[in-house]
């Protein structure tokens, strides 16, 4: 009810009467116990009332309740410890408000937060040498709010040279810090949610942002100049040993939470870059590529697991953009891109290294995935240097087409990926590039893998769209190809399969006339049983879906307009 009928609304055009808001009389009354409220509720209720808060402060403040700072200010001074936690979580919807706003905007928060800054910093002090479960959640939703400070503009007016040597010290702590060992007797799946790691894991996310958004001279805008000098200097190769020592404990097959791990290859993906940072990092690059980047990269038991229980989820997870966002896998393969890209002695050594792997039949089926996963990343880099373009032809027919015919479903999938990867290479023999068309054609009808099945419509229709003769050698199978392409549509309702079928209904617009009706009218069934779904878990990814396949019939009906039978 806050959160709708809170600010004072207009009567619709034409209409006399007012409609129904929160009377002021009742909103003060409301202001005036909100915070009170937040910091003796159990957790549930507080929940639903930090909600309300920020629909409060977002219409109220400054304006009508400037006093809300002093509020907060009197709890966090409060000798009672019970309620810290309260009062930091309202003064995080306070600083969640303004996260998003330009810096313009910010002023009010930059008032009030004159006097939280140095207040929280001190209370974070306290804090750190107490390592129980109540004090890290308050170090924790500090760190959640000082991240919600510095986001997207780091307001210099608050934060001097000496104040950030400070919070950098605390920053540096946590990240470093033991988590207690009794933490290792819960379920690995469950250690990430506990409040240790997840404390740890705001401090790096805080960390590699300040580095990457402020931190980087030559990457930032012109108000950082002096900042960013200031801090590759000052920090970024202290923050890195300690990152480098969270490396070599996963190395030893030490547990580190995945959020951790993504967030350490974040900032050293930044550290890359500069000299000062990537002459501390060189020595360790090679045993960090081979033993913890790659080992992030191979094939693991949980994706087994998902594999075999539900295919379906396991593609879902592998195409989610917001999967990749929070994956240590996928900040393992940008920082391994970074440093192949940048430094010079990475690529070779790591391309040894995999081909030492893939030669070697009694090596383990998932290193071989993992050397697949670490080339293909590459295939950017490898298809523009003179001493590896030539050879990836040769790696592909020795290699890859050998393992598209795997009894292990995950390595045909990993080769198809390859496939995709490497589908803009100049072949200079025909026979292999049929081959890579055929294997991927092959792959896409008769393997009985719903995973394999999209991964080789992607390297199909990529290796159609970037090679001429591929393109003539499926055209007397673009039938069969189109009716795969639907059924594994209607099964998976991939967004990704949905765009293949319009580059392939443009790439064969003759071929496809033919069939353009029953194309249309499994569409049209497959964007009924969309509408009618309930396993989305967000409208959005229903909607991207429906419209997908929209624009599909659209296309058809594009292509059709010349053909008129």
């Amino acid at each position: 009810m806050v959160t709708q009928y809170w600010p004072d609304r207009e009567p619709p055009p034409g209409e006399a009467i007012f409609p129904f808001n929160i009377h002021e009389n009742d909103r003060q009354q409301i202001r005036d116990n909100i915070v009170e409220g937040i910091i003796r509720s159990p957790d549930l209720v507080r929940v639903q009332l930090t909600m309300c808060l920020r629909a409060i402060i977002k219409h109220d403040f400054p304006g009508h309740w400037p006093a809300v700072v002093d509020k907060i200010d009197y709890y966090l001074q409060s000798q009672s410890s019970a309620s810290w936690l309260g009062s930091l979580l309202c003064l995080y919807q306070l600083v969640k408000t303004y996260e998003y706003k330009k810096a313009e905007e910010r002023e009010p928060l930059i008032i009030a937060m004159q006097i939280f800054l140095p207040r929280i910093q001190q209370q974070i002090v306290q804090l750190l040498p107490d390592s129980s479960y109540y004090s890290v959640l308050l170090q924790k939703q500090i760190l959640k709010i000082f991240y919600a400070l510095v986001q997207y503009a780091l307001p210099l007016q608050l934060v001097n040279n000496q104040t950030m040597t400070t919070w950098m010290e605390i920053f540096r702590t946590i990240i470093d810090r033991t988590v207690p060992p009794e933490t290792l007797h819960i379920d690995e799946d469950d250690r990430p949610e506990l409040v240790w790691w997840k404390c740890k894991k705001w401090a790096l996310h805080i960390v590699a942002r300040l580095f990457e958004r402020y931190g980087s001279p030559g990457n930032v805008t012109k108000e950082y100049f002096e900042f960013s000098e200031f801090f590759l200097k000052t920090y970024a190769v202290g923050i890195q040993q300690v990152l480098l020592k969270i490396l070599d404990q996963y190395r030893q097959k030490e547990y580190v939470a995945p959020r951790v791990l993504q967030q350490a290859f974040n900032y050293l993906n930044q550290g890359v870059v500069h000299s000062v940072t990537w002459k501390q990092m060189k020595p360790h690059i090679q045993n960090i590529s081979e033993d913890v980047i790659f080992s992030v990269m191979c094939y693991k038991d949980e994706d087994e697991e998902l594999w075999q229980e539900d295919p379906y989820e396991y593609i879902r997870m592998k195409f989610d953009i917001f999967e990749d966002y929070a994956s240590p896998t996928t900040a393992a393969q940008t920082l391994l891109y970074t440093a192949a890209k940048k430094r010079k002695e990475v690529l070779p050594k790591m391309m040894a290294f995999c081909y030492q792997i893939l030669t070697d039949p009694n090596f383990d089926p998932r290193k071989k995935d993992g050397a697949l996963h670490v080339i293909g990343s590459l295939a950017e880099i490898l298809l523009k240097k003179s001493l590896f373009k030539d050879q990836m032809e040769l790696f592909l027919q020795n290699h890859v087409f050998p393992l598209l015919l795997s009894n292990l479903g995950y390595l045909r999938a990993r080769s198809c990926w390859v496939l995709h990867a490497f589908s803009s290479l100049k072949f200079h023999n025909e026979l292999n590039l049929r081959n890579a068309v055929e294997l991927a054609k092959k792959s896409l009808i008769e393997d009985k893998e719903m995973p394999v099945k999209v991964e080789a419509a992607l390297a199909l229709q990529s290796l159609i769209s970037n090679q001429i003769q591929a393109k003539e050698y499926m055209k007397p199978h673009v039938r069969p190809i189109m009716q795969e392409l639907l059924h594994i549509v209607r099964e998976t309702e991939n967004d990704d399969v949905t765009n293949v079928i319009q580059k392939m209904i443009c790439e064969y617009s003759q071929e496809v006339a033919s069939i353009a009706v029953d194309m249309t009218q499994h569409l049209a069934e497959i964007f009924g049983k969309v509408l009618q779904s309930d396993e989305y878990e967000e409208v959005e990814d229903k909607t991207v879906m429906a419209m997908g396949i929209l624009h599909t019939i659209d296309t058809i009906l594009t292509v059709v307009e010349d053909h008129k039978e």
